[in-house]
């Protein structure tokens, strides 16, 4: 039997890049899915996020293994416009079995304005509160949450200024998001323990995905050229692991989000599980 039949899980940020990968291997997994994105840019953002097209395809290759999915264009800042769209996915689908709190944004570079660490940190943080607030109502015991934090936020050697650290108003509002969801998630995960409600994070290293690959990243990490390219930034990116790689693959993350939303996991909670290529240890985490 596939390890997550009959369940229906919500994922945030589901358009492309790691939320599409969830997606996609829970629906292969048994599961119907709930996505949703924002399928816009914000300003204080220097990449493009995903679009309705990106979101379309994640729902076609959902359907393709023959799953059920509801899609909708919801931005995680506005918690009234998410919990109107879960609800409505919600009674299409019937239940909701686990949340994936994914959606997240990088502003990362020494011009992007102060508005991106307003911007970052209320995507990365707020909301992921906003999604798993509107998601209780409709989970009963045995339910799963998966928040996606970073473990860029949480290594120290990234948050330095010297070149390897995470420059600009947009990386700090980014680090802070990411590493106050430790906290988040440990204590809801005691509050929720009595209902048998399990919270877990997932800390992934870089990721091989478009919010990796730009400019201001490629710069951040190899500041000592002037026009770095995908293979100068990879050296840096190495740098990082104890496990002489650049970055995982989406799919890497989303065999952890499975575990963790099956009921193979049911007595994990509170974690804080690395996907790094020993990017933690080499930190000294």
């Amino acid at each position: 039997m596939a390890r997550l039949e009959n369940k229906v899980v919500a994922i945030t940020g589901a358009a492309r890049g790691q939320g599409r990968s969830h997606a996609v291997h829970m629906a292969a997994e048994g599961a119907d899915i709930i996505a949703f994105d924002i399928c816009s840019d914000i300003a204080s953002t220097p990449n493009a996020l995903a679009t309705e097209a990106d979101l379309d395809t994640t729902r076609h290759l959902v359907e393709q293994t023959g799953r059920r999915i509801v899609t909708a264009k919801v931005d995680v800042r506005d918690r009234g416009r998410l919990a109107d769209a879960l609800d409505e996915a919600v009674a299409r689908l019937g239940r909701l079995d686990a949340i994936v709190a994914n959606a997240g944004i990088s502003a990362f570079g020494p011009t992007v304005p102060v508005q991106g660490f307003v911007d970052a940190f209320d995507v990365d943080f707020v909301g992921v509160v906003n999604t798993v607030s509107v998601g209780l109502p409709h989970l009963k015991p045995g339910a799963s949450i998966v928040v996606i934090g970073s473990i860029a936020a949480l290594a120290s050697q990234v948050n330095r200024s010297d070149g390897l650290g995470l420059q600009g108003p947009g990386a700090a509002g980014y680090g802070l998001a990411k590493s106050m969801l430790c906290d988040y998630t440990k204590s809801l995960a005691l509050v929720l323990g009595e209902q048998r409600i399990r919270v877990n994070a997932v800390h992934p290293t870089n990721v091989d995905t478009d919010m990796l690959h730009i400019d201001a990243i490629y710069r951040t990490f190899r500041p000592d050229l002037d026009n770095p390219t995908r293979s100068d930034a990879e050296v840096g990116f190495t740098f990082m692991h104890a496990m002489p790689v650049p970055y995982v693959d989406p799919a890497d993350i989303s065999h952890a989000v499975v575990y963790l939303a099956s009921d193979e996991s049911r007595y994990v909670t509170g974690q804080q599980l690395f996907v790094d290529a020993g990017a933690a240890l080499k930190a000294g985490l």
